[in-house]
């Protein structure tokens, strides 16, 4: 069974940075899709980015685009979200997810394997 599981965050002050990480369980991703969606209480569940395994295209939320960076390790079947200048919005649980195809990279809705989400909290 596929299994993502997220780490790194925590509590952090504006202006500072923080590694996420998501591991995924033995699975060639070639033809896939591995996003980082992040979502606070009675907000919809929000893109913020995207990398295609095949490639390393990335893909940026408007709203983190200069300041967080996607990247994959193949070797290790990981996929960092280096998030760095964190302001108080960016607080959420951020969720990894991957999915199979090449479209739709930001729809929430089409990503079939979903981690437990880890807790981002940026205070003022």
């Amino acid at each position: 069974q596929v299994q993502l599981v997220e780490s790194g965050g925590g509590l952090v002050q504006a202006g500072d940075s923080l590694r996420l990480s998501c591991a995924a369980s033995g699975r060639t991703f070639s033809g896939y899709y591995m996003g980082w969606f992040r979502q606070t209480p009675g907000k919809e569940r929000e893109f913020v980015a995207a990398i295609s395994w095949n490639y390393g295209s990335t893909y940026y939320a408007d709203s983190v685009k200069g300041r967080f960076t996607i990247s994959r390790d193949n070797a290790k079947n990981t996929v960092p979200l280096q998030m760095n200048s964190l302001k108080p919005e960016d607080t959420a649980v951020y969720y990894c997810a991957g999915k199979t195809g090449f479209y739709d990279y930001s729809d929430y809705r089409r990503y079939v394997y979903w981690g437990q989400g880890t807790q981002v909290t940026v205070s003022s």
